[in-house]
């Protein structure tokens, strides 16, 4: 038997305050995720304009693939941040996976991008 002194808990009273934070702690991990998705489309998008006749690939195809590259790093990076902080054990695992997978185009961007043209032709480095 509940003692009169005690109330019990609401579903309007004392609980609304509470779930706000892990709403907003899933709206931006939803907002993280959609925009690392969004790093392909980044890094196709001057190729794509370029096969229907534009001239965009010359003038910010370079921007766009370092958009690319930024957001394919930051956007893991900043997830597993807010899921540590909001207490998202499952989310973690996401942007641990998809830090993994963002690391494959960046290391092969260094590689290829900036170590590999280092070497003059008819040298092996």
């Amino acid at each position: 038997m509940p003692s009169p002194g005690i109330a019990p808990e609401s579903r309007h009273g004392v609980g609304k305050a509470t779930d706000l934070a892990p709403a907003r702690v899933d709206r931006i991990i939803r907002a993280l995720s959609w925009w690392w998705a969004s790093a392909p489309l980044l890094l196709f998008a001057p190729a794509i304009a370029s096969a229907m006749g534009s001239d965009v690939r010359q003038e910010i195809g370079w921007l766009l693939g370092l958009m690319a590259l930024f957001t394919a790093a930051l956007a893991p990076t900043a997830g597993l941040v807010v899921a540590q902080v909001g207490g998202r054990r499952e989310m973690r695992g996401r942007f641990l996976i998809m830090a993994a997978v963002s690391s494959v185009p960046i290391l092969f961007f260094l590689f290829f991008g900036v170590l590999f043209p280092e070497c003059p032709d008819g040298y092996h480095c």
